[in-house]
């Protein structure tokens, strides 16, 4: 790797050490490249390094490593009082890359198909609204649900908005998908599981409803309004992520940071 390109958050502290990692690198022989780096560097928290995925995630060998000057900082190598350590290892070490898989959601109209991308979750949600989706395995009925919405996270996004609904964090190395209610509606005439239910990596979840009026489809920070969607297929794909380790990094330690 010696093309790179760094994506910061935009506050001072960020921005002033996305001028020195350019700077380093440069004088160590490196080039920057905005539209087609190998390496990519994200200055901030979780919340920069989706943008920046998403920005770069057409890029199928495009390594990420991340510096965290935010709140939450779970996909992140180093703090930024580690900066120095971070440039000394990207320039002296080769540093061993891994994949994230990605969840794939093809969302169905009649004129066609679109496919997003998510590293974390997507989410159907209908705040104004009640909800009434039919859900899919594999092409076999579950449930009918009625509520606000639906999450179905990867492993990676198990930390993430799963966790706030009180669903399982998943430990690194298992690669399942999540199924999570939001605000489902229970009683006499309404039922479904209403518990988180963990799925093996080649089930295909399916969502249909007969009306997605005034509901939207997030994937990660993005968003999009499916008034005219037939139906949503969430998947786990091929696509991946890749990381760049120049360390060893705990799981467990990262895990606890978030509390």
């Amino acid at each position: 790797m010696n093309k790179f390109s760094v994506v910061a958050k935009k506050d001072d502290c960020s921005k002033q050490i996305e001028e020195i990692i350019i700077k380093r690198l440069t004088e160590a022989g490196w080039q920057e490249d905005r539209e087609k780096p190998e390496l990519i560097l994200f200055v901030g928290g979780d919340g920069t390094f989706l943008y920046a995925a998403h920005k770069y995630m057409h890029l199928e060998h495009a390594a990420f490593v991340g510096i965290h000057t935010g709140t939450l900082g779970f996909f992140t190598d180093y703090t930024k009082d580690e900066l120095d350590i971070c440039i000394q290892d990207i320039i002296n070490q080769q540093g061993e890359t891994h994949g994230v898989p990605l969840l794939r959601v093809d969302v169905i109209k009649e004129n066609g198909t679109q496919s997003v991308y998510a590293i974390n979750e997507m989410r159907i949600e209908n705040v104004i609204q009640t909800l009434d989706l039919e859900v899919m395995i594999d092409d076999e009925f579950f449930e009918n649900y009625r509520g606000t919405g639906m999450c179905v996270c990867t492993q990676a996004g198990s930390t993430a908005y799963n966790r706030s609904l009180k669903g399982a964090v998943i430990d690194e190395g298992l690669n399942l998908l999540q199924l999570h209610e939001i605000t489902g509606i229970h009683h006499s005439l309404y039922h479904s599981l209403g518990v988180p239910l963990i799925l093996n990596n080649r089930r295909v979840i399916s969502m249909k409803s007969k009306n997605f009026k005034s509901a939207i489809l997030c994937y990660d920070h993005e968003h999009m309004e499916i008034d005219d969607v037939l139906e949503l297929k969430i998947s786990m794909c091929k696509k991946k992520i890749l990381f760049v380790h120049y360390r060893q990094n705990s799981y467990l330690k990262r895990l606890r940071n978030l509390y």
